[in-house]
């Protein structure tokens, strides 16, 4: 039963969940639903711009008065091959296809003109409730092109199937065969003079492959849009965008733009504000899930307490009780301009990179304690750390996605991202954070995800 035509499915296509209308009218393909009276009942969008007509042309209208026969043309031989098919799809209920035809179509506004159409047609039954067919689904495929290019390369046109030459069969209500006009030759006969040809068949295939995969192209590009939407909302920072502070973010390949990796830059008080940022464990929604929770709580737990140890402390408590949450890191650090100190804490992150003015680094790493919820006690106190600065000093955090390569010791990419901080560190924080991941050889879809903080303090 198909949701489109009257009396069938009416629960389905009252459901909120599914509009079938607008998927017929959506659609790419060429649909018009027939009664079994051959009157068209509805046309998709798609269908009126195959056809050049307009929707008052063709609903309400039987089809072959819409589409009449070219008498001019002996060869356009459609009507009696839609016919045949049309009746078996009426008389059996099954789905009908005829591979090619040719068709022609009257050019609006010119009576008596007729342009040339070579036509794939799908028909399919729509059944009622008792099992008759409530009507005729019909999708078309316009092969013109097709056929005016294998006539330019083969001098000819594709030989046709059986329902589209010589005059196919039509088969009756106890299944046996009547000669769809007289003088109609053996079937014998018209099979091995009008055998179809697989080119055309092939074509036809190739045709709807096209179309699927157009039709999965707008949807992956629909789920990429709901992800990148979904990483802005996870990723919005009050304290964004500030001055002398640049953020990158990098999703790992094939997880749809989103993932585990974070940052935050946060106003604190008293002229102060925190920057952090964190890694959960794996790719893809659950991760980003994981990592949207812990980015609020490591939040909310900075404006609570007292520094960036008590607040990763309360967020190691909080990640025991969030399944997935075992095992993520975080850095979180708290620039105080008035006393030009940073007060820094960490939870099993790699260290931020704090880069002075003559161009030497150092790794703040004193106050380093393990991943969250994976302490004997998360009640215990972790380390922090205080480190002085002075002005035009850059902060570098980062996640392990920018150092870490399977072919070498992640000290070795730590080292590599310090000498690149180290003599890039002249730039302006924009133009830096894209001169660290050009030196690192990141980019996006690379195999793990990025998150990045620049600062010149």
């Amino acid at each position: 039963m198909c949701p489109f035509c009257p009396g069938a499915g009416r629960e389905r296509v009252t459901s909120p969940e599914i509009d079938y209308a607008a998927i017929f009218a959506a659609s790419p393909s060429a649909y018009a639903l027939l009664g079994p009276d051959l009157v068209i009942r509805d046309v998709n969008r798609a269908y009126l711009e195959l056809t050049l007509r307009i929707r008052d042309e063709l609903v309400g209208h039987h089809i072959f008065e819409v589409f009449p026969e070219n008498r001019a043309d002996p060869e356009a031989d459609g009507i009696r091959s839609l016919k045949s098919s049309l009746h078996r799809v009426v008389t059996f209920r099954k789905v009908d296809v005829i591979p090619l035809q040719k068709y022609d179509i009257p050019v609006a506004g010119k009576p008596g003109v007729f342009e040339e159409r070579w036509w794939h047609t799908v028909n399919t039954p729509l059944l009622a409730p008792d099992g008759s067919v409530d009507a005729v689904l019909c999708r078309e495929e316009d092969m013109t092109g097709f056929i005016r290019s294998y006539q330019q390369q083969h001098g000819r046109i594709p030989a046709l199937t059986e329902a589209t030459a010589d005059g196919a069969d039509l088969p009756s209500r106890d299944g046996t065969q009547v000669a769809a006009r007289e003088g109609a030759q053996p079937a014998e006969s018209r099979s091995r003079k009008t055998a179809p040809d697989l080119t055309t068949q092939l074509y036809a295939r190739a045709q709807e492959l096209v179309r699927i995969n157009e039709e999965l192209r707008r949807s992956n590009a629909q789920e990429r849009q709901v992800a990148l939407t979904l990483q802005e909302a996870m990723l919005y920072s009050p304290g964004l965008p500030r001055p002398n502070v640049a953020v990158r973010y990098l999703p790992a390949a094939g997880t749809l733009n989103v993932c585990g990796d974070w940052y935050d830059v946060t106003d604190t008080h008293e002229g102060r504000f925190a920057a952090a940022v964190g890694d959960v464990v794996g790719h893809g929604l659950e991760a980003a899930a994981v990592m949207g929770m812990l980015r609020s709580a490591l939040s909310a737990a900075m404006r609570a307490t007292d520094g960036p140890a008590r607040a990763l402390q309360v967020l190691g408590l909080y990640a025991g009780t969030v399944e997935g949450a075992m095992n993520a890191t975080a850095v979180k650090i708290v620039v105080d301009s008035q006393h030009r100190t940073l007060t820094y804490s960490s939870a099993g992150h790699p260290p931020a990179i704090l880069r002075h003015q003559d161009g030497t680094c150092e790794l703040l790493d004193q106050a380093t304690d393990p991943p969250l919820a994976t302490r004997a006690d998360e009640t215990e106190p972790r380390a922090q750390a205080t480190r002085a600065y002075l002005p035009g000093d850059i902060l570098v955090l980062y996640t392990d996605g920018l150092i870490e390569r399977r072919d070498e010791d992640i000290d070795t990419g730590l080292a590599r991202l310090t000498a690149t901080v180290s003599e890039r560190g002249s730039l302006g924080p924009e133009d830096l954070a894209d001169a660290l991941l050009a030196g690192m050889g990141v980019s996006e879809g690379s195999g793990d995800d990025v998150a990045l903080v620049v600062i010149r303090l």
